[in-house]
């Protein structure tokens, strides 16, 4: 995939934003959504079901949405979510290097962004360095959805999995990995594998892509 076949936004969806959306579709608002699209977590961090919280919390990313309610935003706006291969793409450029998931001081400062515990509230979108592609925040902010978050199969994994539906298991996430000193990688791969359409966290926003 070329990093110019799409257009991956700059920064995630802020709760502004989203309630910009919800206004717009009341069914997406939080007491509103059918239980099939979205847990009981959806938007519980907002104060009302029309208020996201200050001017400040406005600009925070937009989190404890469902993947059907990310999916729903982007369609609203005539686009879509970014498919797991091109946010990866594009998360894999640091400020200088368009693919850096080789270089050790890369991987390491990611590590420590992910080892970090998420502080409350979340910062502002948009208020971490730009990587190369001048795309802000795919690195310990939040947790994003993609597309196809759900789409990697396999077919056996060190806990003798075969035989049942599957989705992607940490000891299963170096299949097929062409770098696996790619520690990140795996660890995002290992989130997106224990969510599903109607899951909603405090630390998993999302952002838009068009084709």
């Amino acid at each position: 995939m070329r990093v110019d076949a799409c257009r991956i936004d700059r920064q995630p969806v802020s709760r502004g934003q989203f309630l910009a959306f919800v206004e717009a579709n009341p069914k997406w608002q939080r007491g509103k959504v059918r239980p099939l699209f979205a847990d009981r977590r959806y938007l519980a961090g907002w104060p009302g079901a029309l208020q996201p919280g200050d001017s400040l919390d406005a600009r925070r990313p937009a989190t404890e949405v469902s993947w059907f309610a990310a999916a729903a935003y982007c369609r609203a706006r005539g686009h879509r979510l970014p498919t797991v291969d091109e946010w990866e793409y594009v998360a894999a450029a640091s400020a200088t290097e368009r693919d850096a998931s080789r270089d050790p001081d890369f991987t390491r400062v990611l590590l420590a962004s992910y080892a970090r515990s998420h502080a409350a509230p979340l910062p502002v979108v948009g208020t971490t360095p730009a990587n190369v592609y001048g795309v802000r925040d795919l690195h310990g902010v939040v947790w994003e959805w993609t597309e196809d978050f759900n789409s990697v199969l396999v077919s056996d994994d060190s806990r003798g999995t075969a035989g049942r539906d599957q989705k992607l298991f940490c000891a299963a996430a170096a299949v097929g990995a062409t770098n696996t000193t790619n520690y990140p990688a795996f660890l995002r791969h290992a989130v997106r594998a224990g969510l599903e359409g109607r899951t909603t966290m405090s630390t998993l926003g999302f952002r838009c892509a068009a084709s």
